[in-house]
């Protein structure tokens, strides 16, 4: 819930940030004129110098941007306003999956600690009832107190491993969290940035040799945009997985007495080692649908980066299970 607030936050800011765009439409309107001026003298002198007609038409597009630069909130808004049901329509996805899981994860809880208290062997590590009940009905002959003892070590063994297990899991769903949160956070930055000096963006497109700067900006912003719902369609997908893995489980435990967990909580581990990695794929994801000119040289660095990083936490959290399995066998 604390990182929900915080992409709360970060949507907030977005919103309050971008009234600051109609500070720059006063410097953009004066480059944007001096830009028309210069383009509209020159196409016009062309044309004198070859005897030609003036072609009005292409005389326009200065003007146009013009318009956009004084309006620029309300293109923004209309822009936002296009791409803004692809958001809610992926959110909407996402919040259903992510209802699904946490319902079948609870209901697996349950069975799971049932199918321990089932049997004998097992019912004492789960319950402290049990315990005391195994307990009470041993006496104290030799045979007695060494049963009495395992039991207090099979328990002992198993609560701490029940921990180290829920510390990973706690650990990677941080990590996992905290590499959504960072690229919204960037997510937030680029279009605050792009919307802010926009109209400089437009100002300059007016200018003989910088056309393209126009096309340049509505590419980038469209694919940064695009960043929150490729994110929220991976989410979709992972939480798809696990829903698939708990139904799994919840089968196997309602059907074979004897079925484990435990493997299952290590490929859930992995799996979300695969999930903290894959978050750093949706900016090249997201250059996919839109083709943004310029982000390609960002989206390689920052994946290199971020393969670099995931690896040596990955490596860090391989290497401090493998010794903290390591002790476990030894004991």
């Amino acid at each position: 819930m604390e990182f929900d607030n915080l992409h709360q936050i970060l949507r907030g800011l977005y919103t309050d940030m971008m009234p600051l765009c109609s500070n720059m439409a006063a410097v953009a309107k004066a480059i944007a004129g001096l830009g028309a001026l210069i383009f509209v003298a020159s196409r016009v002198w062309q044309s004198l110098a070859r005897a030609e007609e003036i072609d009005v038409y292409p005389l326009l597009r200065p003007f146009a941007i013009g318009m956009c630069i004084m309006f620029f909130p309300l293109v923004l808004g209309t822009i936002n306003g296009v791409l803004s049901p692809i958001v809610q329509g992926t959110n909407t996805m996402l919040e259903s999956q992510t209802f699904d899981m946490n319902n079948y994860r609870k209901q697996k809880d349950i069975l799971e600690r049932e199918s321990m208290l089932r049997s004998p062997e097992t019912a004492y590590l789960v319950s402290n009832e049990e315990f005391d009940k195994q307990i009470e009905a041993m006496g104290w002959s030799p045979e007695d107190l060494v049963t009495m003892t395992g039991m207090y070590i099979e328990r002992g063994m198993y609560s701490m491993k029940k921990s180290i297990r829920d510390f990973f899991r706690e650990l990677l769903e941080l990590m996992f969290e905290a590499a959504s949160l960072v690229i919204d956070t960037i997510r937030t930055f680029f279009l605050v940035v792009l919307s802010i000096l926009g109209p400089i963006s437009f100002a300059i497109s007016v200018w003989p040799g910088f056309q393209s700067t126009l096309t340049q900006w509505i590419t980038r912003y469209i694919s940064v945009y695009f960043w929150l719902p490729v994110s929220d369609l991976f989410s979709t997908i992972l939480a798809k997985i696990q829903v698939l893995m708990i139904q799994n489980d919840i089968t196997k435990l309602q059907n074979d007495p004897n079925f484990s967990v435990d493997a299952s909580n290590g490929v859930y581990i992995i799996f979300m080692i695969i999930g903290i990695i894959g978050y750093f794929t949706i900016p090249t994801v997201a250059g996919w649908i839109i083709q943004a000119g310029g982000m390609g040289n960002y989206s390689r660095n920052m994946n290199a980066t971020a393969g670099r990083a995931t690896s040596m936490a990955g490596a860090g959290v391989g290497a401090a299970s493998g010794n903290v399995s390591g002790r476990l066998i030894g004991r």
